[in-house]
């Protein structure tokens, strides 16, 4: 009886340790804004040469136009006046978050990197 009641428990241990492994694989998702957004910025960090502060304030504007981005335009009818009208207000956010952090000379890399 005490074998049995060991390997019930033991049994039960593991499907709770097989739990807590699988939401952790969750949750980083590649679609979140977060992940995103990470992955945008290390690579303008590369391309313009990016220092600490910039590299936070950017990376907080680019995970808001995400969301963004996911609340009012992905999944809509682009044709739609009011998702263009999102979209740009999105755009215009950002670029103005951009045009203030960046240097000029970063802020034209930048619009060369978006062209591409």
């Amino acid at each position: 009886m005490k074998n049995f009641i060991k390997v019930i428990a033991f049994a039960f241990v593991m499907v709770l340790g097989a739990n807590s492994a699988v939401a952790q694989s969750l949750s980083q998702n590649e679609d979140r804004p977060e992940v995103i957004a990470k992955k945008h910025t290390e690579l303008l960090v590369d391309k313009l040469g990016l220092d600490g502060d910039q590299q936070r304030t950017v990376f907080r504007a680019l995970v808001s136009k995400e969301i963004n981005y996911k609340k009012l335009v992905v999944g809509q009818d682009i044709s739609d006046p009011a998702v263009v009208a999102n979209k740009k207000k999105v755009d215009a956010s950002l670029d103005s978050v951009m045009k203030k952090t960046l240097t000029a000379e970063q802020y034209k890399k930048w619009l060369v990197t978006l062209q591409n």
